[in-house]
């Protein structure tokens, strides 16, 4: 069975742009489920659906041009650092050095595999463009 690979016929960026427009509205449902208390208001409750939608959509949309390993890693990372961020501005929830040592390593882990799927991008596209110029035998 073969696995869908994501298309890079398109440009890298997008990919990036849509994966991080989906993190702020994954930011936005985490904050405003809270809000719903439990659904039973309906103004955060409409918001959580609105925006959990409007995440999952833009998350697909990045996954077309990024692996889904890499893509929904760093999706849930942002999701995740931004949560604790905003919470601790919106909730006052306290931010402790733990969670900031967290946020260092969640980071840095995402900022790791965008690198590393750039140089995978870069070295795909350096192996097709040697072959198209091998001498046909």
């Amino acid at each position: 069975m073969s696995t869908p690979q994501a298309d890079r016929s398109q440009n890298p960026n997008i990919g990036w742009t849509w994966l991080l427009i989906s993190s702020l509205f994954e930011i936005t449902f985490a904050l405003s489920a809270e809000a719903t208390h439990g659904f039973t208001r309906l103004g955060p409750s409409l918001l959580t659906v609105a925006a959990v939608s409007c995440s999952i959509f833009m998350l697909s949309k990045a996954l077309k041009s990024i692996d889904v390993g890499v893509g929904y890693t760093v999706w849930s990372g942002i999701g995740s650092v931004g949560t604790v961020v905003f919470s601790t501005l919106v909730y006052d929830e306290s931010l402790t050095l733990w969670k900031v040592l967290a946020f260092v390593l969640i980071i840095g882990g995402a900022a790791t595999l965008q690198i590393s799927d750039r140089f995978e991008v870069k070295k795909k596209a350096t192996e097709r463009s040697s072959r198209s110029h091998q001498p046909v035998a």
